[in-house]
């Protein structure tokens, strides 16, 4: 049940398909290259602020970025 609870998100796929470095990607929501890099590794999960930011600019909705 625990392995089940750890959110994985998909952002480093969609910052690709819009052609996004981390860099441009973390200018576009007001973080850093290293947050940027944090989460699409999973050693950082997002605010609910910043992950709803995050959707906005991959033009993506919350949950085709971020799933258990």
């Amino acid at each position: 049940m625990i392995d089940e609870l750890i959110l994985k998100n998909r952002i480093k796929e969609a910052r690709a398909e819009k052609g996004l470095s981390q860099a441009e990607l973390a200018k576009l929501v007001g973080v850093s290259r290293n947050t940027i890099s944090s989460i699409e590794t999973g050693q950082f999960n997002p605010t609910a602020k910043l992950a709803l930011v995050l959707a906005i600019a991959l033009n993506k909705k919350f949950e085709e970025l971020f799933y258990f």
